[in-house]
């Protein structure tokens, strides 16, 4: 994400603040609504960025593309007591956010409320940029979350739609889910096998142009 130009470095910092922002308070107010009341606890049912940066990831993210905040801790037992798509509903809610927020800014972008124009000041991203880039980027995050390995909430969407025969083999191989994650990750490029060049930027950006009505 990390660009060349100053304009773009604003452009992801502030995304990032808005974006795990988001994300993660989406976690915390979902799993209160199922009377879980661990995420205020925390001090995590709260839209202050402090709350949910998590240094390390948000480096990744500025720096690589894809990144964390901190998980949103809740009680799995609480909130299974609701129904079983509970927790799944705690864990696409983050994803989700961010997939709203990348539509309310296309549509500003998409019936010309916003359009280009040249910066204020040279180092600055004009808001025509800044939106563009705020969609994709959300897109990323929304896609690269929704990868079913944990700690990545597409995990839990995994469990919840897993056939009842698959189950057990899944718990066998879910604690291994963050060294699977990695390994695709920062290895797999080594080898050839970019996951994310292969399969989530053609889906980012596909989204993205029909969300901007460039398709």
């Amino acid at each position: 994400m990390l660009g060349s130009s100053p304009s773009q470095l604003i452009s992801g910092v502030i995304t990032l603040l808005i974006a795990f922002t988001f994300h993660e308070f989406a976690h915390a107010w979902t799993a209160t609504q199922f009377g879980d009341d661990t995420p205020r606890l925390f001090g995590r049912l709260t839209l202050n960025p402090l709350s949910h940066l998590d240094v390390m990831g948000s480096l990744m993210l500025l720096f690589t593309g894809f990144g964390w905040a901190k998980p949103v801790p809740i009680n799995p037992r609480r909130i299974q007591q609701h129904s079983n798509s509970a927790l799944m509903l705690v864990a696409i809610s983050g994803p989700l956010s961010n997939l709203i927020l990348a539509i309310a800014a296309a549509i500003l972008l998409r019936f010309g409320l916003v359009t280009p124009g040249a910066p204020a000041v040279d180092f600055l991203p004009t808001p025509y940029t800044f939106l563009v880039f705020f969609v994709f980027t959300n897109l990323g995050l929304m896609l690269f979350n929704m990868i079913p390995l944990p700690p990545l909430d597409g995990e839990e969407v995994l469990t919840f739609l897993l056939p009842p025969e698959l189950e057990n083999k899944w718990e066998m191989i879910r604690p291994y889910g963050p060294y699977i994650l990695m390994l695709i990750l920062f290895l797999g490029p080594t080898f050839g096998v970019n996951i994310i060049e292969l399969f989530l930027r053609p889906l980012i950006f596909s989204m993205g142009r029909l969300l901007l009505g460039t398709w």
